[in-house]
């Protein structure tokens, strides 16, 4: 700036004087500003005084192991299971048909099906025998059974539950059980007594529904 006359002069004077004090009270305020930080920045140690870092103590720091995952396959197994339980207090008995051979058969499945069970038309793929069996082994054993054959897509099975010639009063105890047991399972679309090659009364041939 080229001052033309006295009175630009001291008006250049003035600029440069204000510009000088501006630059001062900047500086005074940055260092405040340092000063305030320096103090919060050892706020800690002057609370807390002198300290000293912690000797090695040569432990080793394993990270924690993850929480267990959530069997959840194996509570859906369980209530699958569950679902396809059998009771012993259900009577099967009116669902029976009874003619010269006792069959059982789905609402929706017509009688040739069990005709052709009788006459061997499937052949039987698995068979178990629940001799010797007590009552809750049985009905463990024929669920297990059911539910295996039908996810190995058996279609014909054969349970042999005997003719209770060694029962008490020669009654036959599974017999009547298997039947009931059978009619609860919703895999089994009907069964029939086994022809007398096959069981006779001491066993039934059972039809599966497909995979």
């Amino acid at each position: 700036m080229k001052a033309k006359s006295l009175q630009d002069l001291h008006a250049i004077r003035k600029h440069v004087a204000d510009r000088h004090e501006t630059a001062k009270k900047e500086e005074a305020v940055r260092k405040e500003a340092e000063r305030k930080a320096e103090a919060e920045r050892n706020l800690f140690a002057r609370a807390a005084g002198k300290v000293e870092p912690l000797r090695r103590h040569g432990k080793v720091h394993h990270t924690p192991a993850p929480p267990a995952p959530i069997p959840v396959q194996r509570q859906l197994d369980d209530q699958r299971v569950l679902r396809e339980s059998i009771s012993d207090e259900f009577d099967a008995s009116t669902l029976l048909d009874v003619d010269d051979a006792m069959s059982f058969r789905r609402p929706g499945i017509g009688a040739d099906v069990t005709r052709r069970l009788r006459r061997g038309e499937w052949s039987i793929q698995a068979e178990i025998d629940l001799h010797g069996h007590r009552t809750e082994e049985a009905r463990e054993a024929l669920a297990a059974f059911i539910r295996d054959s039908h996810k190995q897509g058996l279609r014909c099975v054969r349970v042999v539950h005997g003719k209770g010639l060694g029962s008490p009063g020669k009654e036959p105890v599974l017999k009547g059980k298997v039947h009931s047991w059978l009619v609860q399972k919703n895999a089994v679309l009907a069964f029939v007594q086994a022809r007398a090659d096959e069981g006779g009364a001491g066993a039934v041939v059972v039809l599966l529904q497909a995979q």
